[in-house]
């Protein structure tokens, strides 16, 4: 061969006027959510869309000239091109918003996490939280609230995933071309591009702001790539979960200091912070150094700073929560806290949970906000549980933890044959009832007929999406054509009568991907049945460094390719969002069993549930409370102090039993026309009792109206004054928490053991308040009907009044109290700390009882 080199150029299209504006369609992630926008694009060319991986930018940086001009005289093309401009204007239009839920005008929300998930083709997301936060930033665009978002724009993002003939799980990743991406830089008044400095030890990291447009909500990302910093520097964003703990942290600080750098830059002033997860905590101290700077003392900025932010957990282990030790904060902040006019013990007591030397970055997200929640009800008592010493002398189920159950962006995972189907039967008005239960058990009144033909088509839509999966797969695993037969058996788009459950998500070891194959020869005999077969999806990555998650894959991969259960059951590769949709709307049952109480929600579930599949569950996360008894079969968990071997064992056999006893028979119950009216039942009303109630859209309504609103209206009014509110409680904290520990409460009258029903009761204790005074306290007493089981809250509370009796050091506090009840009760009396301003009426954490 001769020598030569090799020359590059790039070609672009000249867009047509008449279609211009498929480059604003590219450049706004509605289309994440607008089925018929992806479907123009894919109009123009199908092959390069998919070659693209369905992402409109970079195809209109690649699409033959020729097809637009061709597209620009097609009359068909041009009518739903206008057809969708139509849509997308009203969309934006603001003469057309829904109500803001009760925020005014100059209040607005600033949400922050480490990944968003929208679509595949903006690929910063890893899995759950980032699905997550693109959901919450959709719904808020729809209920059009004042919001914007902060994250990092990763060059590499998360990995692709393969899966060899070994079952060994191939990492590969990619560096993604901005240029391809729906972002723009940001730009300031004299055009040049945004940059923002954050300082790092012994130098500051420039960073260039990008912005996303998520229908109405704008997202920016930081880009630490440039030529200004150091190689070390321009890594640290270039992946997501990916470095060693330096890079984390360094991630973290860019993340939340950097964010609300980028605020200030542009003029947003928020008035609701939102931190999605811990790895932004960060975030309160740049907002409370800003205020010190400003002239405030440390304790009056932290409560301005706390009352106003938001704090959302989403893990379910201790081990689960980003944590530095001592000589890397002191790298990192040892001239920070300085400038917070601190000492380096104070510093570190924001990040302090007992029994860990490390600075957690959970403690410094409770620490920096007044407003805390999980994300299912069952989640919400774990993450009380483990944060109890953040609030020492409080019962867990007391303490502010609260919590907002997630929900998805139905708009995105609903498939379109489905919203067809609506728009037929309930009307177009469905996509404004998202939230309205009654509404949705119209669905009751869809001909079962159709509603199983929908079923049937999008079970053959994924039917055929599996078929290709399976033989590229086979191909470059050096598979024959005879053994791609007897993979894809059971895979019939054509007749796809066969009852398909899928298990699609992270392969980490306590979501419990093998459970199913607990005990293979019970399970052989299950899906055997030559009368009732049974097809099993598998699909899902482990992080690169989760050793065991990979031997997850590699152990079903396994089992897969032994005879008996080849073709039966199937490990797709590549999992991604394209993936997921097809799953969720294509299966019959969505499998779930992780192991008590370690799914903090599970959005899945939710996703195929809307879609009319049947979820088989474990009671935990989100199924706690979405389980009624009809709308699919739920896994009772064993004892949380249960030796696992055992554990596996009864839940694995509780699986069988349902599968064998009440899946298999029900959904093969086949009536005159070919299904079983009773599996139809059972789907319609898995849609109508969970569509409503696990809508992204409901799930930022709650945070609306249970954290938001109160959030800002108190930030606003804590920092009103020159912060008067936020001085008063910060020097009342301090002289609280300087006076507790001597505080005593002593009973005065003699207990009564049996009164008549409608007698009184007449309390009375004194109270040592150690220079306290009685309005910094609360005395009361809780009565409930004594049960085994009774916890505080199911207690009523009832105030003791001061009698204006001061005798030697005390202060004497008295009750009358008439039982509303008979039979044998139970009381205990206690005192706390009281304000007015408080955000949580127990948010210190102290408590004396009786």
């Amino acid at each position: 061969m001769f020598p030569r080199t090799a020359f590059t150029i790039t070609v672009n299209p000249k867009i047509p006027p008449r279609l211009k504006r498929l480059e604003e369609l590219a450049n706004n992630l509605w289309y994440s959510w607008d089925r018929s926008t992806r479907t123009l694009f894919s109009r123009l060319d199908p092959h390069l869309w998919e070659a693209v991986g369905h992402n409109p930018k970079a195809f209109l940086k690649r699409v033959d000239e020729s097809a637009l001009i061709k597209a620009a005289e097609d009359r068909s093309f041009l009518t739903t091109y206008n057809s969708i401009l139509s849509s997308y204007d009203s969309y934006h239009d603001a003469s057309t918003a829904p109500s803001n839920e009760g925020l005014d005008p100059q209040e607005q929300i600033a949400y922050f996490c480490f990944e968003f998930g929208f679509h595949e083709s903006l690929p910063i997301y890893s899995g759950g939280l980032g699905i997550l936060a693109g959901d919450h930033c959709k719904a808020a665009s729809d209920l059009h609230l004042p919001f914007v978002a902060i994250g990092l724009l990763y060059r590499q993002g998360y990995f692709s995933q393969t899966i060899d003939s070994l079952g060994n799980q191939q990492v590969t990743y990619t560096v993604s071309n901005f240029d391809d991406f729906p972002v723009t830089p940001v730009s300031r008044e004299d055009g040049s591009s945004l940059q923002i400095k954050v300082p790092l030890p012994h130098r500051d990291v420039t960073l260039k702001v990008w912005q996303a447009k998520i229908g109405h909500v704008t997202l920016f990302l930081m880009d630490a790539d440039l030529p200004e910093n150091s190689p070390q520097d321009r890594y640290i964003t270039h992946n997501l979960y990916g470095g060693d703990k330096v890079m984390r942290i360094e991630q973290e600080i860019i993340l939340g200091m950097g964010g609300v750098r980028i605020l200030q830059a542009l003029g947003i002033k928020p008035t609701i912070w939102h931190i999605n997860e811990g790895h932004a905590a960060f975030m309160i101290l740049e907002r409370i150094h800003s205020l010190v700077q400003q002239g405030l003392d440390f304790a009056s900025a932290l409560e301005s700073v706390a009352v106003n932010t938001v704090f959302t957990t989403h893990t379910a282990v201790p081990a689960g929560h980003d944590h530095f030790s001592k000589e890397m904060m002191h790298t990192y902040f040892d001239n920070f806290y300085r400038s917070l006019n601190i000492t380096h013990e104070e510093f570190m007591a924001l990040g302090h949970i007992p029994g860990s030397p490390d600075f957690n970055m959970t403690a410094l997200a409770i620490h920096g906000s007044r407003t805390h929640n999980g994300v299912s009800k069952i989640h919400g008592d774990v993450s009380a549980n483990i944060c109890r010493d953040l609030w020492p002398q409080i019962e867990p189920e007391e303490n502010p933890i609260s919590y907002v159950t997630n929900g998805v962006h139905v708009p995105t995972f609903l498939a379109q044959e489905w919203s067809d189907l609506f728009d037929r039967y309930l009307g177009h008005e469905w996509r404004n009832k998202l939230c309205d239960i009654d509404y949705w058990s119209r669905i009751d009144e869809i001909p079962n007929h159709l509603f199983w033909s929908v079923r049937q088509s999008l079970k053959s839509q994924l039917f055929y999406g599996i078929r290709s999966r399976i033989s590229e797969q086979n191909a470059r695993n050096r598979g024959s054509d005879a053994h791609l037969d007897r993979l894809l058996k059971f895979v019939d788009p054509i007749n796809p009568n066969i009852l398909t459950l899928g298990f699609a998500r992270r392969f980490a070891t306590y979501k419990r991907a093998t459970l199913l194959f607990h005990n293979l020869d019970w399970l052989r005999k299950i899906i055997h049945d030559q009368e009732r077969p049974v097809l099993l999806l598998f699909a899902g990555k482990a992080h690169p460094a989760d050793v065991p998650g990979q031997d997850l894959i590699r152990d079903i991969s396994q089992i897969a390719h032994s005879p008996e259960f080849e073709g039966r059951l199937l490990l797709i590769e590549g999992y991604d969002l394209r993936l997921a949709r097809r799953l969720v709307s294509g299966v019959d049952v969505w499998l779930n069993n992780p192991i008590y109480p370690l799914e903090a929600s599970g959005t899945s579930g939710m996703k195929a549930g809307i879609n009319g599949a049947i979820n088989l569950s474990v009671l935990d996360g989100w199924w706690g409370e979405g389980y009624d008894g009809k709308n699919g079969w739920a896994i009772k968990p064993g004892l949380e102090n249960m030796e696992g071997a055992l554990r596996d064992q009864e839940e694995s056999r509780a699986l069988y039993e349902i599968l064998q006893d009440q899946v298999i028979p029900q959904y093969y119950n086949h009536g005159k026309l070919g299904y079983s009216p009773e599996w139809v039942r059972m789907a319609k009303h898995s849609m109508m009792s969970l569509l409503p109630r696990y809508s992204a859209t409901r799930m930022v309504d709650e945070y609306v109206t249970k954290f938001y609103r109160s959030a800002s209206r108190k930030g606003m009014s804590y920092a009103a004054n020159d912060f008067s509110d936020a001085k008063i409680l910060a020097k009342w904290k301090t002289k609280i928490k300087h006076a507790w520990h001597g505080v005593t409460l002593r009973r005065l009258d003699t207990p009564c053991e049996r009164i008549h029903f409608n007698e009184n009761l007449n309390f009375k204790v004194a109270a040592n308040l150690h220079d306290l005074s009685p309005d910094d306290v609360v005395v009361e007493l809780l009565i409930c009907r004594q049960f085994k089981t009774t916890k505080l809250g199911n207690f009523n509370h009832f105030k003791f009044e001061f009698t204006g009796t001061k005798d030697s050091h005390e202060h004497i506090f008295e009750l009358k109290l008439t039982p509303e009840l008979c039979g044998k009760q139970e009381y205990f009396i206690r005192i706390h700390p009281y304000h007015s301003l408080l955000t949580h009426p127990l948010e210190m954490g102290l408590m004396v009882w009786l």
